[in-house]
């Protein structure tokens, strides 16, 4: 779910205004909604978290659909080389980041931007790096018809799925007889990925005072030392405030623009979403290019790497005009501790949000189906 280019984005902001009102007005094909026996639990959210945005009551969690979501999340079959799915590049062990650099789409081709970690979604406004979709159904079709990642136009999908026996059956299960359509498409795929939650590391059970959830006092002072630098940006538990942010990579933005990919505004140029930390242990290369490997890279960049441009963020101009963030060695090694800890194993191991189990159909048209 990497750079949509801008063509796709920018110079035809028309069509997906009119495929957003398609979405819309699909909830009438859902109203004929079966809710089978094993439903998924409604999204609850815990103590130390928000309210989530995305509107669950318009995509009630269902079990049926949150497998066929899943099944849709990991068959490259939608692919236009039926190699890449949308778990290549989103791996559950890396909290569904794959460890790359720049994510790796059809025929080997590179993003221009780093997989991004999919998790908690249900409490994004927008996404992309440059904040390019709103709406988590609606997030689906940036890789999916992306030419560097899946490369698949959305009526070649549905074509795909209406030509195979196995998928047509699972859809008439959850929303009635009759042709696979986008919004039965986007819904199914948002069932999956409005449960990739992560609420449940060491932190959080340290906050809530739950069993398990002791810091050392490294892990402590790390906290503190976060919450004084580094949460002006990387805000509340979900430790990101959704904004979009320079951080001084570069001086020029000649390549990535980022937010002004999307808004056109001088203003916006080098400014990309503040991606949240959490599992953030498990999710290098970092930031939106994959150019740091390590975390001790990235707090070295905010000590003494951060380089000056117009749009620079006013939190990383100190009063004595130096730029970044002042830590010292002993600092930045007790935020590092305390980062550890907002790994979350349930999501990393639970074996809902993994592939599902391999078996293979053939449809009429001698396309193969990985199915649970």
């Amino acid at each position: 779910m990497a750079a949509p280019s801008p063509k796709t984005w920018v110079r035809q902001p028309l069509g997906w205004l009119l495929l957003a009102a398609l979405v819309a007005v699909g909830s009438a094909a859902v109203a004929h909604w079966r809710q089978p026996a094993a439903a998924a639990v409604l999204l609850a959210p815990p103590a130390n978290f928000p309210a989530p945005v995305y509107e669950v009551a318009k995509n009630q969690p269902n079990e049926a659909a949150f497998e066929l979501g899943r099944m849709l999340f990991y068959d490259p079959r939608l692919s236009s080389d039926g190699r890449v799915s949308c778990g290549s590049c989103h791996q559950q062990a890396r909290a569904f980041t794959d460890g790359q650099a720049l994510a790796v789409g059809v025929a080997g081709r590179r993003s221009p931007r780093n997989s991004p970690a999919l998790q908690n979604l249900a409490w994004h406004r927008s996404f992309m790096a440059d904040g390019g979709v709103r709406g988590l159904e609606l997030q689906a079709l940036a890789p999916l018809t992306s030419a560097q990642e899946m490369n698949t136009p959305l009526a070649e999908a549905l074509a795909k799925l209406n030509a195979n026996p196995e998928y047509r059956r699972r859809f008439a299960a959850v929303y009635g007889p009759g042709k696979i359509d986008t919004p039965q498409f986007l819904k199914a795929l948002a069932q999956f990925t409005s449960a990739l939650t992560s609420t449940n590391s060491r932190y959080d059970q340290y906050v809530r005072h739950e069993p398990g959830g002791a810091l050392s006092a490294d892990e402590r002072r790390g906290q503190a030392l976060f919450q004084a630098k580094c949460s002006g940006c990387h805000a509340t538990d979900l430790f990101t405030d959704e904004s979009f942010r320079n951080n001084g990579l570069d001086t020029a933005f000649p390549l990535d623009s980022g937010r002004a990919h999307i808004t056109l505004a001088p203003t916006d140029a080098g400014r990309f979403r503040v991606p949240s930390l959490r599992n953030v242990a498990r999710t290098a290369p970092y930031m939106h290019d994959g150019r740091f490997q390590t975390l001790p890279d990235v707090l070295a960049h905010y000590a003494y790497g951060v380089r000056p441009s117009r749009t620079l963020d006013p939190l990383l101009r100190q009063p004595d005009g130096r730029l970044g963030i002042a830590l010292t060695e002993v600092q930045q090694r007790e935020i590092l501790a305390f980062l550890a800890t907002l790994t979350d194993t349930e999501l990393l191991t639970n074996p809902r949000f993994a592939p599902p189990a391999a078996r293979q159909e053939t449809n009429p048209r001698g396309m193969q189906l990985s199915a649970n």
